[in-house]
């Protein structure tokens, strides 16, 4: 069982399998705490061939018996998420009447009370839990249950692109291309904020040509897809794989004012889902 907790003294378990999901995990569950204020943010798994859920990273100090927990299907707020394939929080745990109580003498054990969670699905695959639990009661959970649903929609992304990747390459080719794609990606969005800081038009200007020339825009028959300024930043964020509540943060904008952007991109794009408008943007060389 992994455990990530950079800000604590809990050590990496040994023998733990270093597979695709734990790597990801590292910086949505350290967003996670800090975005939410949460005591403690952990993920599990599914075990191969079962319906158990295998609690195995976390960042926060874990104090109980938390770390390798076993989850059933439809049991705790785990199960209860995975069970009807949506997120849900609880205001306290422990005496919550939407989830069954098979898991309270752990959650008592590490002093848990309010906790949302999310599933994270891949290719209608269970593939793991996301959650934020604090250490007391708390009924205002809107905010917390955003931000998990938008880090668990993220690595659902992630994975989706890296199962598509791997039939078409090489490990060696996967990551030399999805590091490029990244340098190639961040260089976008810097460019971006960087010109929209600026008060020299010309020099905007040019920063934005740059951009485009990065985006390798496609040709005028094929752009007929109009984004404001606003909406490519959001859509370059996304992209880059940050939240909602990230995204907000960068660009000193609301959360809800960012998810106005995300659902006109989504029409404007013709997707159903984040992934699907990023998709569809490269396809046509809206962004790099």
């Amino acid at each position: 069982m992994i455990t990530v907790t950079p800000t604590t003294d809990n050590p990496l378990k040994r023998g733990a399998p270093h597979d695709d999901l734990a790597r990801r995990l590292r910086q949505p569950l350290e967003r996670l705490r800090r975005s939410t204020g949460a005591g403690l943010t952990f993920a599990g798994r599914m075990v191969d061939g079962t319906d158990n859920l295998e609690l195995f990273a976390f960042d926060g100090d874990v104090v109980g018996p938390l770390r390798g927990a076993m989850v059933d299907l439809g049991h705790g707020l785990g199960g209860r998420v995975l069970g009807r394939q949506r997120a849900a929080a609880v205001n306290d745990y422990v005496r919550s009447p939407l989830i069954t109580h098979t898991y309270d003498a752990i959650i008592r054990a590490e002093s848990l009370r309010a906790m949302v969670a999310a599933p994270i699905i891949v290719g209608r695959k269970h593939i793991g839990v996301l959650y934020a639990a604090r250490r007391n009661p708390h009924d205002e959970l809107g905010m917390s249950l955003d931000a998990v649903t938008d880090e668990a929609r993220r690595i659902e992304q992630q994975l989706a692109v890296a199962d598509v990747l791997a039939t078409l390459r090489t490990d060696d080719e996967e990551r030399d291309v999805a590091a490029w794609r990244a340098r190639v990606q961040e260089s976008h969005t810097r460019l971006r904020a960087l010109a929209g800081s600026t008060t020299d038009d010309a020099l905007r200007s040019q920063m934005l040509e740059i951009a485009d020339a990065l985006a390798d825009d496609a040709p005028e028959s094929e752009a007929a897809v109009r984004l404001t300024s606003r909406e490519q930043d959001v859509l370059g964020l996304i992209a880059a794989g940050l939240s909602n509540a990230a995204v907000a943060e960068h660009l000193g904008i609301g959360v809800y004012t960012v998810k106005d952007h995300v659902k006109r991109l989504l029409v404007k794009l013709d997707a159903s889902t984040r992934f699907e408008a990023v998709v569809n943007a490269r396809r046509i060389r809206l962004i790099p």
